[in-house]
């Protein structure tokens, strides 16, 4: 008789979250199955309930997954039985394609979303390709893992790769999810960090978190103090709005650098002049591939950087996510399946 799980799906496009029994998935070629210990629960899992994109039906959501391999498929060398593992956005690529075999497996042509192509971390076991496997560090638990699997990934990977040096001036837009985790980095990294948010209650977190400068958006225009410091080399925006875009990027220094990390679907009103004056840039920036996602995991876990996570059990899937969409939740939110 086969054997049982639980799993969190949904029927159809715009349906509701349910959880049901299925069959425990088998690997194919080249896949492995892992029995997850926690899952996190990502704004970005409304494209797979909502229908955002074309989806093959039901599908489980969940691309923040973390669990033990507990089998290997034919011709999976690279990884074990027991190895802890996790599974983020970028759910696998084909290996083949131009992009790939220049090595940019962001672009690649067969690119798959785990939680999008195939089914997702809201269920007890998960089938994924090798090359989807990012390996987490010793003694970092499953539910701090998850959520760097994307909000993690997100924040740390784009602001290395920003051309900042220690002591530059780096500023974090918002407090959240992402924000609470880019204000650790960034201090971790050696910037002199400033925290935007709004209200002079958020300033204390934004201190814990490891800010050295907090602008109250209540108090005055958030460009006209990052001048005062000086100037930006970084401004991450964490939020999708595209007006706020447009006014913070007069907080830039010289050579600096709006991060777009929040998708918003109005224009960014900027000044052509003054951004050619300043040689300033605004640039988006996506997760990233498995090893950026263990790379993360390794600094997050030398550096002390940590997510603060609200946790639910499976059986409250559809709670969960409405807390993380409906912005209830402070940080970040976490399925724990063992």
């Amino acid at each position: 008789m086969a054997r049982k799980m639980k799993a969190a799906q949904v029927q159809k496009a715009d349906g509701t979250l349910e959880v049901v029994e299925r069959e425990i998935p088998e690997p194919g070629p080249g896949q492995v199955r892992i029995a997850v210990e926690a899952c996190g629960v990502c704004h970005s899992d409304a494209i797979t309930k909502e229908g955002w994109m074309p989806i093959q039906y039901p599908r489980v959501p969940g691309h923040e997954v973390v669990g033990r391999i507990e089998r290997v498929g034919t011709g999976v060398t690279a990884w074990k039985e027991g190895q802890h593992v996790g599974v983020g956005w970028h759910g696998g690529h084909c290996g083949q394609c131009v992009a790939c075999r220049s090595g940019d497996f962001v672009t690649c042509e067969k690119q798959q979303i785990c939680g999008i192509s195939y089914d997702g971390g809201y269920a007890e076991y998960l089938v994924a390709p090798q090359e989807a496997l990012a390996r987490v560090p010793e003694g970092m638990s499953s539910e701090d893992a998850a959520p760097l699997l994307c909000a993690g990934v997100t924040t740390y990977n784009s602001l290395r790769n920003m051309g900042a040096r220690p002591g530059d001036l780096v500023a974090v837009q918002g407090i959240g999810g992402l924000g609470h985790l880019a204000i650790q980095y960034a201090s971790k990294f050696g910037y002199r960090t400033a925290a935007i948010s709004r209200g002079a209650d958020k300033k204390a977190l934004a201190m814990e978190l490891g800010a050295h400068e907090y602008i109250d958006t209540e108090k005055g225009k958030p460009a006209e103090a990052l001048q005062k410091l000086g100037g930006a080399r970084v401004i991450m925006m964490t939020a999708s709005s595209s007006s706020l875009a447009g006014e913070l990027i007069g907080g830039l220094g010289r050579n600096g650098t709006l991060l777009l990390l929040g998708a918003g679907s109005e224009p960014i009103p900027v000044s052509s002049l003054s951004m050619i004056s300043k040689r300033t840039r605004i640039q988006g920036w996506p997760s990233g591939v498995p090893q950026d996602s263990q790379e993360t995991m390794a600094f997050s876990a030398l550096a002390g950087v940590r997510s603060r996570n609200e946790v639910f059990p499976l059986d409250r899937a559809a709670e969960a996510y409405e807390r993380m969409m409906s912005n209830k939740a402070r940080f970040r939110v976490v399925l724990k399946m063992r």
